[in-house]
């Protein structure tokens, strides 16, 4: 009987989980390894804030998907002028046109550390991705890459094994220390920017929907939304814990992928390189392959095209085209000779940070209205919670923009 209950919610686990899975990608694990090594444990407190702010926001879209059965796109083109839905979809598109890039970096990167040029391992990572998706065999293979991005867990060992101070994790976590420094600032945004990524709340409610998740079903999809966002959240935390016992105390920063590995030394010794490669190299496919479809779909429910992984070209050929150019473009600018790869994969990120708040409040609008979502708009408390997150991700990327021109002003 107890079984029974349970069941349904275990049967749920997909869009949520498969979102924040994605969320740690490339990018994600330059941010979090580079928040470690440069600020030691003082971004703990606010990566356990933004991990809440992604559940506030997922579970937003996810309801939105279940209540209304469309996409983003779909809603924003109904409910906003012409004028402010081209803006919108214009800015996710340049973020996501951005993330998918990083996405190929993170291949190249991995690719070299396992020894192989990336001008042979990104072209056949892109063909392997447009085949998954264009000839319908995605949904096994990306089980298989959720299983080797599962490889970064080992950060999890690799930070006990590093022998933190417990004590300093649990006060840096719970007690702020905020630095009024732009390079802080510049990795705080890319935090926010790696960890509410604009494209997981597109793929969420796209997937939601093409799920055919009923407002009577919903409870299971948000039990799969929590899991997820803990998942995720847990994982990007021991990133920068192993980070921080390791390579912030030797004064080691982030610039190669090969940094980021050696905080893998304690759990895997001369094997780091390896098992990192592997893990950057699972989650960059699983993102390469998650994120073209999020933009796609955005993109197709803004024009009103047929879409759709299960369709074929000829039924949904500007679906399957866009698909096509999207991961053409990643891969082309992943083969630019002496790109600075995680240099690249951070800034990107800060872009993302920088776009996010025009994304928030367009689903604060849509959520909110009684036409759109009935009884299921937000409770003043949930309002409280997306409203300061979006004032608050609003604000610092103003300050960031500020402390930047500031700069090259010469006044700091």
């Amino acid at each position: 009987m107890k079984s029974r209950r349970v069941w349904p919610y275990l049967r749920a686990l997909g869009p949520g989980l498969l979102a924040a899975a994605a969320g740690n990608d490339a990018g994600g694990i330059a941010t979090y390894a580079s928040a470690g090594a440069s600020y030691g444990y003082g971004l703990l407190w606010a990566l356990v804030l933004v991990t809440l702010c992604v559940g506030v926001v997922q579970e937003m879209s996810a309801r939105m998907g279940a209540v209304t059965g469309k996409g983003f796109s779909d809603l924003v083109r109904e409910s906003f002028s012409l004028r402010a839905t081209a803006f919108i979809l214009f800015t996710l598109l340049v973020a996501n046109a951005g993330i998918i890039v990083s996405e190929f970096i993170g291949i190249a990167a991995a690719a070299e550390l396992f020894g192989v040029s990336r001008y042979i391992a990104v072209p056949l990572a892109a063909v392997l991705v447009w085949l998954l998706i264009t000839r319908g065999t995605y949904g096994w293979v990306e089980r298989i890459f959720l299983i080797l991005s599962f490889a970064f867990l080992a950060y999890i060992g690799a930070a006990f094994l590093a022998r933190p101070d417990w004590g300093d994790v649990l006060r840096q976590t719970v007690v702020p220390h905020v630095r009024p420094e732009v390079g802080y600032l510049y990795v705080l945004i890319a935090l926010i920017g790696t960890t509410i990524s604009p494209y997981m709340q597109l793929y969420i409610q796209s997937s939601v929907v093409e799920k055919g998740v009923t407002p009577a079903e919903y409870r299971y999809t948000r039990f799969d939304v929590i899991a997820g966002t803990l998942f995720a959240g847990l994982v990007a935390a021991f990133i920068v814990i192993a980070t921080a016992a390791t390579l912030f105390p030797r004064g080691i920063t982030v610039d190669t992928a090969a940094d980021a590995a050696r905080a893998l030394e304690p759990i895997a010794g001369r094997w780091a390189h390896e098992l990192f490669a592997l893990g950057l190299l699972g989650a960059s496919l699983l993102a390469a392959g998650v994120l073209p479809v999020a933009t796609t779909y955005m993109i197709s429910e803004a024009v009103g095209v047929e879409r759709g992984v299960s369709r074929s070209w000829d039924e949904a050929p500007v679906f399957m085209g866009l698909f096509t150019g999207l991961i053409v473009l990643g891969a082309g600018v992943a083969l630019i000779p002496g790109l600075p790869l995680i240099q690249v994969l951070i800034g990107v990120y800060v872009l993302n940070g920088l776009l996010l708040p025009i994304e928030l409040f367009a689903i604060l609008r849509l959520v909110n209205d009684r036409e759109l979502m009935g009884e299921h708009v937000n409770s003043p408390l949930h309002n409280v919670l997306a409203w300061g997150i979006a004032i608050v991700v609003s604000l610092l990327s103003l300050a960031l923009i500020v402390l930047t021109v500031l700069g090259w002003l010469g006044v700091i």
